[in-house]
């Protein structure tokens, strides 16, 4: 007899979205960010308003798809989505305001690169970042919402883009495979060249590293 796991596999709805635009009558989009972790590389956030008419398949939280699958959803979202915008919080940023205050810069970029201006956001997460429009906060927002799912793809996508642009710039760290992350190779690179412009010189490992420099 065939085994059915307990607990299988669920993907995000419009349900959240749903009962939101219910209550302010107005477009709802769901926000996401990129990059919060790294040691070097911006952060980065999108915002995204879905046509609930016309969904592209598939959409899932960026980190439960391929590299491939989200450059083709990347694609399809920004094809058929009312609004879609993405912002970032720059190194210098991060290292002036912190790591949680950027992340907030580069939603409120985000939500106010939409071509349509929402009246509310679902925000992934628990921290109530201060945002252009009511939010509402979603733990592990992006397997639940479709729109926050929908964010998260496109600024992942974004964000990996830039990092591989940066490891043009700056080789010898392996931006292009890690992104930013702690890695062997990154911090074989940091041990042989240094921090360059683009590490976070507020991380520890950065920080330590300039110290012993």
């Amino acid at each position: 007899m065939a085994k059915t796991s307990a607990n299988p596999k669920t993907f995000p709805t419009l349900h959240l979205e749903t009962v939101l635009i219910r209550r302010v009558k107005g477009h709802v989009c769901g926000v996401d960010e990129a990059g919060r972790g790294p040691w070097a590389g911006p952060v980065s956030a999108a915002a995204v308003i879905l046509n609930p008419d016309d969904l592209p398949p598939g959409i899932d939280d960026s980190k439960a798809l391929t590299e491939k699958r989200r450059a083709v959803l990347e694609t399809e979202i920004k094809a058929r989505a009312i609004a879609w915008g993405v912002g970032f919080a720059s190194v210098e940023e991060i290292d002036d305001l912190n790591i949680l205050h950027a992340t907030g810069l580069a939603m409120c970029r985000a939500i106010e690169a939409l071509s349509v201006q929402p009246v509310a956001a679902l925000v992934d997460g628990n921290y109530r970042f201060k945002l252009p429009c009511e939010i509402q906060t979603v733990v592990k927002g992006d397997s639940l919402s479709l729109s926050i799912a929908a964010a998260s793809i496109l600024a992942k996508t974004a964000r990996d883009r830039l990092m591989i642009e940066l490891d043009a710039e700056h080789p010898g760290y392996g931006f292009a495979s890690h992104k930013g992350y702690n890695a062997p190779s990154h911090t074989e690179g940091l041990r042989t060249l240094g921090p360059c412009p683009a590490h976070r010189r507020s991380w520890a490992p950065i920080r330590a590293l300039l110290a012993d420099a």
